[in-house]
């Protein structure tokens, strides 16, 4: 066995996978500096540039997801990439040698924990979700161990094999070094007034953006609330012409932007986020006791976004509004709960309740404890 820790982490594919990979990674190595760290991810997604960017080695494969409907032709061409991704797997951890393997889902994780557990190498598994995708179901069989985020998980996994851990959050929000005005300011915006953040992410924010577009004169004439909205690269130029043609343009508190790059700062100047559910984001906002209006995505498997939200939903922790009456509802709801301070209170300390601040810093730690008991 190594002298030095090796451990390999896979998946990717969405944010919601990248940065809690990437916040494990971190806490490893504060753990334990001599680790040394290789993730796995499918070529041409977001992993294959996000990795590199926080300085660590990345391997691709490539799989890639299944077509609908299942018994399309094309399958079979996803198949044998499947196959053509667990023999690379193999190979590289066969030459990477590693003592541990994380996954933390997306579709890199099957072939390379599936290869590992072949190769003998123990594996850990991480669940983001209220709801367990079928893959990591698969995966947990052959996990030592399965950290997830939600209570009642032993539905889908081995008890005695799971562990509540909550899901590791981007580092940066966890030592904000901006107060609520200077963040508001830093946005162009005036911070005497209310401030709703609209977020769909990189790839859901269509409906978000539908239900903007056609509430402009509500938010025009809701002059004491100004709204920070992110639109997503790919829907940005059509807004801007739609915005164009609209009567009166955008409106002046109003602040339209592809993408936030600060994202400690726009939940600084935050007084309520609406948001999609994906795991990661529910974690932030109830790290820093964020009162949200969540929308679940529709356009994911098992629609673990909408049980993700109800979780949180019915504790009094979140508001909820599905995807089908966002366009009608969402705005109107948003405009009048971000100026009601005794509901955003309500909402934003149940949020923090179910807070887990340490995580990453637990997941981290069954991580070595896999590790040394190998060895």
């Amino acid at each position: 066995m190594n002298p030095e820790l090796r451990v390999i982490i896979s998946g990717g594919g969405t944010g919601g996978h990248i940065f809690p990979a990437i916040s494990i990674a971190n806490e490893i190595c504060h753990q334990r500096p001599d680790a040394q760290i290789l993730f796995v991810g499918a070529e041409g997604r977001m992993e294959m540039q996000r990795v590199p960017q926080a300085g660590y080695k990345i391997e691709g494969l490539p799989v890639r997801g299944l077509i609908r409907p299942l018994w399309s032709p094309k399958n079979i061409g996803v198949m044998l990439d499947f196959l053509k991704s667990r023999r690379r797997a193999k190979t590289i951890i066969r030459n990477f040698r590693p003592d541990v393997a994380v996954g933390v889902g997306g579709y890199a994780s099957s072939p390379t924990l599936n290869a590992a557990h072949a190769l003998g190498v123990p594996c850990l598994v991480q669940e983001q979700n209220s709801y367990a995708g079928v893959t990591n179901k698969s995966l947990a069989k052959k996990a030592k161990c399965i950290c997830v985020a939600y209570e009642g998980m032993e539905r889908f996994f081995p008890k005695e094999r799971t562990i509540l851990t909550g899901n590791p959050v981007r580092q940066n929000l966890l030592t904000p070094n901006v107060s609520k005005e200077d963040a508001i300011r830093s946005f162009g915006l005036q911070p005497g007034k209310k401030t709703l953040l609209i977020i769909g992410g990189s790839l859901g924010a269509r409906t978000l953006n539908q239900s903007v577009l056609s509430h402009l004169e509500e938010i025009r004439s809701n002059a004491d609330t100004q709204v920070i909205w992110q639109t997503g690269k790919y829907y940005s130029a059509s807004i801007a012409e739609q915005l164009k043609a609209t009567p009166g343009g955008c409106p002046e508190n109003l602040l339209v932007t592809e993408f936030v790059s600060d994202m400690a700062a726009a939940y600084a100047a935050a007084d309520l986020v609406v948001s999609r559910a994906g795991a990661s984001s529910i974690s932030e906002l109830c790290l820093l006791g964020k009162p949200s209006i969540l929308v679940p995505s529709p356009n994911v498997a098992e629609d673990h976004q909408t049980k993700n939200a109800q979780a949180l939903s019915t504790r009094g922790a979140a508001l909820f509004v599905s995807d089908a009456e966002a366009p009608e509802k969402l705005i109107n709801l948003a405009l009048k709960t971000v100026e009601d301070e005794e509901l955003l209170l309500s909402i934003g300390a149940e949020a923090l309740k179910l807070a887990k601040p340490d995580a990453a810093e637990v997941i981290a730690k069954e991580v070595l404890k896999l590790a040394e008991k190998e060895k």
